[in-house]
């Protein structure tokens, strides 16, 4: 059964820095694309970024216009973890922070999963709170 863990989550004032990990496990994903979401109270659950990977192939990044050079997704497959490094935060990043998996897709252009609805397995959510 897979199984994702966020954690890093925490309160920060604006203009900090957190990395979110997310851990895999119950599986090795050969072909995946590993999201990152966030739900603020009150809103709808929104896409913020994802990587996707296949064997033998280059791993691709995307993200949502409003965290585009603050955040970056990153992937060690060693550990099977994902990575959310999120800097000069602000207020209105405050968020439930989730991870998720599309088990079996790759995306290499400009079209990528960013539909919460279509990914496979989610992790329990991990808080992030950034104080103004």
């Amino acid at each position: 059964q897979v199984q994702l863990v966020e954690s890093g989550g925490g309160l920060v004032q604006t203009g900090g820095s957190l990395r979110l990990s997310c851990a895999a496990s119950g599986r090795t994903f050969r072909s995946c694309t590993m999201g990152w979401f966030r739900q603020a109270p009150g809103k709808e659950r929104d896409f913020v970024a994802a990587i996707s990977w296949t064997i033998g192939r280059p791993n691709y990044a995307y993200y949502t216009n409003s965290v585009k050079g603050r955040f970056t997704i990153s992937r060690d497959s060693a550990k099977n973890t994902v990575y959310l490094q999120m800097n000069n935060l602000k207020f209105e990043d405050t968020a439930v922070y989730y991870c998720a998996a599309d088990d079996g897709s790759y995306y290499s252009g400009s079209y990528y999963n960013s539909k919460s609805d279509e990914y496979d397995y989610w992790g329990q959510g991990t808080q992030v709170t950034v104080s103004s």
